[in-house]
């Protein structure tokens, strides 16, 4: 678990949503209705939010260099396919994707996040440790976008002592 700050604007609700679960011990904070209000969600809500949230990893993974196989469909492509989202214009003439509807539904509040990170690169760097027992999601502040673990301390010591045990061994 990363002892970083938030990804910035717009992706902390991503990276927030991708760890409301602990890989490692399985506790889920949508499971709990204060975990659940963090997102606008309603108890029936939570199968659809964990699949998207699964989905989200997948592909935090694969901005971290964990391709999926070849020829395989992207879920979250499918499930942002059904976001109601709009095109706004501000008074200065900026554009930006919005969820069409109020109040937004998660998955809409995602895709519109996404659009944002995407326009300003930013999207890429919102990663997920390499870590197996991990998986946390983290945003990548390295001058290079090349970090591998949610926490160097942590996740890629252990990595590292791995790596050197199986050298010695």
């Amino acid at each position: 678990m990363s002892e970083k700050e938030s990804a910035p604007g717009e992706l902390a609700l991503i990276e927030a949503l991708v760890n409301t679960l602990d890989v490692e011990t399985g506790a889920d904070t949508l499971d709990t209705a204060d975990g659940r209000a963090a997102f606008g969600l309603a108890e029936r809500d939570v199968p659809d939010a964990r699949v998207l949230r699964e989905a989200l990893r997948t592909a935090c993974l694969a901005h971290a260099g964990h391709r999926p196989p070849d020829g395989a469909a992207s879920p979250l492509d499918r499930l942002l396919a059904e976001a109601p989202l709009r095109v706004t214009v501000d008074a200065a003439g900026a554009a930006a994707l919005r969820p069409a509807t109020e109040p937004a539904g998660l998955t809409a509040r995602v895709a519109a996040a996404i659009a944002t990170a995407a326009a300003d690169g930013t999207w890429a760097r919102l990663k997920a440790c390499e870590a197996e027992d991990c998986r946390w999601a983290y945003y990548d502040r390295s001058p290079a976008g090349r970090r591998r673990w949610c926490s160097m301390s942590v996740c890629g010591a252990r990595a590292k002592m791995r790596t050197y045990r199986a050298k010695r061994a």
